[in-house]
């Protein structure tokens, strides 16, 4: 089973979890930008990774813009750049091992608007 930091735990590891994470998340974030060709990815924006506590496998959560299709097609063409850019992290950041990569799409966006349009109705109610 693996285990997931969280901001919680973050402390008790120390910084290096932290700052590794926000390093992965700006190199694929140039990545996706730039250099991955792969015609199924869209417009993506890279949210946050979160390490596991050995570091050797990762999530890099995902936003999305346009459908359901296009979001499910992104994330296709990013599982399967997963290895080059596992690859390239490795090199550009001097790790002897780059975590396990896996893509998940970030909803976070979308609920906070559910909530909000949930708050707003209440507010209205008499």
């Amino acid at each position: 089973m693996i285990q997931w930091i969280n901001e919680s735990v973050m402390f008790a590891h120390g910084h290096r979890h932290e700052r590794l994470a926000d390093q992965i998340r700006a190199e694929v974030a140039e990545m996706i930008a730039g250099e991955l060709k792969d015609p199924r990815i869209g417009f993506a924006t890279v949210a946050r990774v979160d390490l596991s506590a050995d570091l050797r496998h990762g999530r890099v959560f995902v936003s999305v813009l346009g459908s359901e299709e296009s979001r499910q097609e992104t994330l296709a063409g990013l599982a399967s750049a997963a290895g080059y850019v596992r690859y390239e992290l490795s090199r550009r950041l001097r790790l002897r091992r780059a975590p396990e990569l896996v893509f998940v799409l970030d909803r976070s966006a979308e609920e906070g608007q559910k909530v909000e349009l949930l708050l707003q109705k209440l507010k209205a109610e008499p």
